[in-house]
């Protein structure tokens, strides 16, 4: 008698599953190269204001669903919160804790003047209408109100959001205000003081980065082969900037799985598939492959650009790419990390390597405040040069204190924000 065995996912270790226990890690590990006091690691753990907002929404069909949305600040020492706004089913205050802590760092590593913020509202938007969406974000934003603002906390896009969110997130903070504020939030329409090149700012940056840490290893993007986990906004951004760089994207993902072709995927035909059938599936030159196995496929530039937690202490060691680019936020684990290490895989952390975004964001800001806008020729010849300039002061600290580049990150991004919370003081 045949007998079907179902595959059991190996559970998830509390650290790979909560995105701020990460985090804290990450930042306990930078106060130790920099002997920070306890005092102060106190200080940078904890997100200073953290607000839960439950707000009915008016569907469709006549119901109301009651939607659960967070807004963090993580330290507000060098400037005004910036950070994304994530629609998806498993946002948790965690995890958004952590992101605001990431965009921290982020912000300090690329020398920007912005302390890290993140919102998010528990919901599928695929599953809302355009009605029910707008519906959601403008009530989400009327509840964030009290902690938003162009001179206080400035969102962006994120996972599940996009251009046409963060229009509904101005036009609902003007009416309020009673007249048009751009500067409110970044990542908006060209057309309502968007910038130009903001929509491929953050896949910009990893391949400038990518590009920088293969002359490390000694070869160039040319002929490269390359694996993406994840095709959103950033993934598909990175693998039509890769491809127009000359390297071979042989893999990509979304949520159902992967296509791999070993002889490189034809880009522009794949965007064509997923912008027309809304799935990179419908693209037929490739084998099907799941996500875990495109982590682990023979490649010599990995770029994870979905979700925290997907390389692990179980699944680093069958890593086989030279080197990682964190598109995302978080998706290599401590543990991995020191495993990646010891095997000699280069990795270019996510608050350097997606520091792209809001580069470009706060040039968008800077642009809105002063009602002057830029070509986009000139605001990617900016971000390149800042993500370079960045790129290689990580390299020189990670260098001159022996550690890796994440390490390097860290030193870098906390010691600017432990600098600037100390000559600021500590109020009364």
């Amino acid at each position: 008698m045949s007998q079907t065995i179902l595959a059991v996912e190996p559970k998830r270790t509390h650290e790979e599953s909560n995105a701020y226990a990460i985090a804290v890690r990450q930042l306990e590990a930078a106060a130790h190269y920099l002997n920070l006091d306890r005092s102060m690691l106190e200080v940078l753990k904890h997100p200073r204001r953290e607000l839960i907002v439950n707000f009915p929404v008016k569907m469709d069909d006549g119901s109301v669903r009651v939607f659960t949305g967070f807004r963090v600040h993580h330290n507000p020492a060098r400037g005004p919160a910036k950070g994304g706004i994530r629609y998806h089913p498993e946002v948790t205050l965690d995890e958004t804790r952590a992101l605001a802590m990431w965009m921290t760092w982020k912000c300090a590593v690329v020398n920007i003047p912005y302390s890290g913020a993140k919102g998010g509202v528990v919901c599928d938007p695929k599953r809302l209408s355009v009605h029910e969406l707008e519906n959601l974000t403008r009530r989400y934003v009327t509840e964030i109100s009290i902690m938003i603002g162009p001179e206080s906390d400035i969102p962006a896009p994120d996972v599940g959001t996009n251009p046409q969110v963060m229009a509904w997130i101005m036009d609902t903070y003007s009416m309020h205000k009673g007249y048009t504020v751009p500067a409110v939030v970044t990542g908006k329409p060209v057309a309502i003081g968007g910038s130009e090149g903001r929509l491929e700012a953050t896949g910009r940056g990893v391949c400038v980065v990518a590009h920088e840490a293969a002359k490390q290893l000694g070869f160039t993007l040319e002929g490269a082969h390359v694996a993406i986990q994840g095709f959103g906004n950033v993934g598909s951004a990175t693998a039509k900037l890769m491809h127009q760089a000359g390297a071979k994207v042989v893999a990509i993902s979304d949520v159902r799985g992967g296509i791999y072709n070993p002889n490189g995927l034809d880009i522009p035909n794949l965007l064509h598939c997923a912008g027309r059938d809304g799935c990179i599936h419908a693209y037929r030159d490739a084998e099907p492959i799941t996500n875990e196995q495109l982590l682990e496929l023979d490649c010599d530039i990995l770029v994870p650009a979905a979700l925290h937690g997907v390389i692990t202490a179980r699944n680093a060691p069958n890593i086989r790419a030279r080197i990682i680019v964190e598109a995302a936020n978080g998706p290599i684990t401590p543990d991995a990390d020191e495993i990646l290490d010891e095997m000699g895989v280069l990795v270019v952390p996510d608050i350097l390597a997606n520091a792209g975004g809001v580069i470009v964001s706060y040039f968008e800001w800077v642009q809105d405040l002063q009602a002057f806008f830029w070509e986009e020729e000139e605001v990617n010849a900016k971000l390149e040069k800042a993500m370079r300039k960045s790129f290689a002061h990580v390299v020189q600290t990670a260098e001159q204190n022996k550690v890796s580049l994440r390490m390097g990150a860290y030193i870098i991004g906390v010691k600017r924000v432990a600098e600037a919370t100390t000559i600021r003081g500590i109020y009364p």
